[in-house]
């Protein structure tokens, strides 16, 4: 006989480290796929370029930041990017700038499209899908995902402007590499 798993409260979630850090949705830890060479590259570019441009961008970009969506879910973002003057939160409760999720080889675009609709639902208005793999960039709205133009990701009446052009090359070039040996 199957039993149903006992669900966590949100202050018991909240309490907790998670190694990775995980999803909390209804209850429920749920895990996220990170770790591979591609969706860490593309992370660490991300953090990077918002880093250098945090004074002209007024922003803050975070890796790995546990983002309270509704009463009952947190989710944790691969990158989001706060407003410089936004309220400093252990766990952020105020609607990101930007949202940015990079997919894992075992992600699944569905599951992407829930965790974003999350980020939507709470009031983020910039969210970015990337897909390393395929060198492909989404942007997400109210009428879903939409592919994007990966040398010219920006964020409406702001100076943000990324081109993933580079990021993308240098995934290439260590593949060629490896090929090589």
């Amino acid at each position: 006989m199957a039993t149903t798993p006992a669900l966590l409260s949100i202050d018991e979630y909240l309490r907790t480290s998670y190694h990775p850090d995980a999803d909390f949705v209804d209850g429920e830890i749920e895990e996220r796929h990170l770790g591979e060479y591609e969706h860490r590259k593309i992370q660490g570019f991300f953090y990077f370029v918002f880093t250098l441009n945090e004074e002209s961008w007024g922003t803050d970009a975070v890796v790995e930041q546990r983002i309270r969506v509704t009463s009952d879910r947190v989710r944790v973002c691969d990158v989001a990017i706060l407003r410089s003057d936004a309220p400093r939160e252990q766990v952020t409760a105020t609607p990101p700038l930007l949202c940015i999720e990079i997919l894992s080889p075992e992600d699944r675009i569905s599951r992407a499209k829930e965790v974003l609709a999350d980020y939507l639902s709470m009031g983020v208005q910039n969210i970015w899908l990337i897909d390393p793999l395929r060198r492909i960039a989404y942007t997400f709205d109210a009428t879903g995902l939409h592919e994007a133009d990966f040398t010219n990701l920006t964020v409406p009446g702001t100076p943000i402007h990324v081109d993933l052009t580079e990021a993308f090359a240098k995934l290439d070039k260590k593949f060629v590499a490896a090929d090589r040996l």
